[in-house]
Parts: structure tokens; C-alpha cells; sequence
């Protein structure tokens, strides 16, 4: 083997090495492996749902209205007669779109401010950090509702709503990381020889910031994701008859007495998909954090 491949192997092993001990820290924790078992779980059912749905997400048929959980319909079926099964399966598909988008909207958002304010500092900082503080101060979901209420009642508006409540979280943890890694001898160095504002936050600012985004990310969707079943639970989010599990919810507590089945399925999706993030999360972070491990 010739020294040039050598040493191509040694830089390949140093760049995938602290990747690969992230993973090998996962895999060790059984409560993140439960949790991304979970979430595989409803990205496949997101993405096969629709197809192998016994019913249609809208097929209604009055005759069958709220009935109890049988061989022909696993979960029941609700109001006007739609299997709940099935329902749930579309469901998925939008609850998931709903909290990755949001949560990637707000990531990209959040780090461009963040990134900015912790770079620059002085009066660009003072701005950014003060908007930040602003927007912090109101609970997430009562922000929520006045963005979807000026913009309008409807899935997008949420989308665009829960992105722009989740943006401060994101910025104020990338401007700490900017902070911390401004300082460094690599970055010193490369304003020291001339090396442009933009290429140092792109080649060296911004892969280096990235890995508390990509811990909080991950717990930030499930956040979101009870967010738009919150928005839409209060009719502010999906609107009929898309088979959005908070507006199933909503839908179904009229009959939750008679028809527990209609509010018990959607919830417990909503409740799993949340508890897989919130695991893996946390594993994520165990991982990826130096300061957790022991």
C-alpha cells in the first residue's frame, strides 16, 4: 500500500472516528435504541400508510357511525363513519411533515440569527438577542395562536406558526456555540492571514455548531408535533377533513363517553411518537455531548 493511500485512510478514520463513538454511545443506551425503533416505526407508517389503508381517509358511511373496534375495523370508526384505523395511518404522514418542517424551518432560521449575533456582536447581538428575549417571554403555544391567528386557521399557517415560536430556542443555542468557538486558536488564525467573514462562518463556524442543533432538532419535532395537535385540537390548525391527530381529538370529544376509542387511538399515536423522539433525543445527546458521558 503506498503512502499517499495510507494517509488517505488515517484522515478518513479521523473524520468518520468521532462519528462512529457517537453511534457506538447510542447503541449502548436501550431507552434511545426503544426510541428510534418508534420512530422508524411512524416514518415507515407515514410513508406506506396511505397505501395499505383498508379505507379511504375521507370514506364515510353514516350506517357505521361510532362503531366499536372489530375485525373490520381495527380502531373503531367515528361520527361519520370513517375507520379510524385508517385515519390514523394518513394521520402519520401529516403529523410527521408537520413536525419535521416546521422544526427544519425553524433550525435554519434560528442558526442564520444565531450564527450572525454571535459572530458580529455588538449592536447586531443587542438586536437579535433582545427579539429573542421578546419572543421567549410569551408561552410557546399562546405565540402559536396569535401567528396562526393573524396569518389564518389552516395546516400551513400552523406549520409556519410552530417554526416561528421555535426559532429563539435554536438561535440563542447556536450564538452560545459561535461564541465559544470564535475564540478558537483555528479561527483567530484564519482572521489573522485574511480569510473572508463568509468563508469562516461557512467552512469552519458553521459545521462546528451544528451538533447541538442537530440534539435539540430532534427533540424540537416532538415538540412540534404536539404543538400542531394542540393547534389543531383547538381548531386553529388542520382543518376538516384532513386526518390530523390533534383534529381527531378534537373531533371526538363530543363522543369520548359513548366512542372512547375515537380520542384513544389518535392520542396514543401522538403520546408514542413523542416518547420515541424525546428518547432518542436524549440518546442523541448522551452521545454527541462530551460533557455526559463519564
Amino acid at each position: 500500500m503506498s503512502e499517499l493511500a495510507s494517509k488517505q485512510i488515517v484522515a478518513q478514520e479521523k473524520v468518520a472516528g468521532p462519528w462512529k463513538e457517537a453511534w457506538r454511545s447510542f447503541r449502548k443506551s436501550k431507552a434511545a435504541l426503544f426510541g428510534l425503533a418508534i420512530v422508524a416505526f411512524f416514518i415507515i407508517i407515514a410513508i406506506i400508510g396511505p397505501r395499505v389503508a383498508p379505507f379511504g381517509m375521507n370514506d364515510q358511511l353514516l350506517t357505521n357511525r361510532l362503531l366499536p373496534p372489530s375485525a373490520e375495523h381495527w380502531f373503531g370508526t367515528d361520527d361519520l363513519g370513517r375507520d379510524i384505523f385508517s385515519r390514523v395511518l394518513y394521520g402519520a404522514r401529516i403529523s410527521l411533515t408537520v413536525g419535521f418542517s416546521a422544526v427544519l424551518l425553524s433550525a435554519v432560521m434560528g442558526s442564520f440569527l444565531g450564527i450572525i449575533a454571535g459572530y458580529y456582536g455588538r449592536w447586531i447581538d443587542t438586536i437579535i438577542s433582545r427579539i429573542f428575549d421578546i419572543m421567549l417571554a410569551f408561552p410557546s403555544i399562546l405565540l402559536a395562536i396569535a401567528v396562526v391567528s393573524i396569518l389564518g386557521p389552516s395546516l400551513q399557517n400552523a406549520l409556519i406558526a410552530i417554526a416561528i415560536i421555535n426559532v429563539p430556542t435554536f438561535g440563542r443555542l447556536i450564538r452560545s456555540r459561535v461564541l465559544m468557538i470564535k475564540q478558537e486558536e483555528y479561527i483567530v488564525a484564519a482572521r489573522a492571514i485574511g480569510m473572508k467573514n463568509s468563508r469562516i462562518l461557512w467552512n469552519h463556524i458553521l459545521p462546528n455548531s451544528m451538533t447541538p442543533v442537530i440534539v435539540q432538532g430532534t427533540l424540537a419535532i416532538a415538540t412540534a408535533i404536539i404543538e400542531a395537535a394542540a393547534l389543531g385540537f383547538l381548531g386553529l390548525g388542520a382543518v376538516a377533513p384532513q386526518a390530523e391527530w390533534g383534529k381527531m381529538l378534537a373531533d371526538a370529544r363530543v363522543y369520548f363517553i359513548n366512542a372512547p376509542w375515537a380520542m384513544v387511538f389518535p392520542g396514543i399515536s401522538i403520546m408514542l411518537t413523542v416518547i420515541g423522539f424525546n428518547l432518542m433525543g436524549d440518546g442523541l445527546r448522551d452521545a454527541l455531548d462530551p460533557k455526559m458521558k463519564n
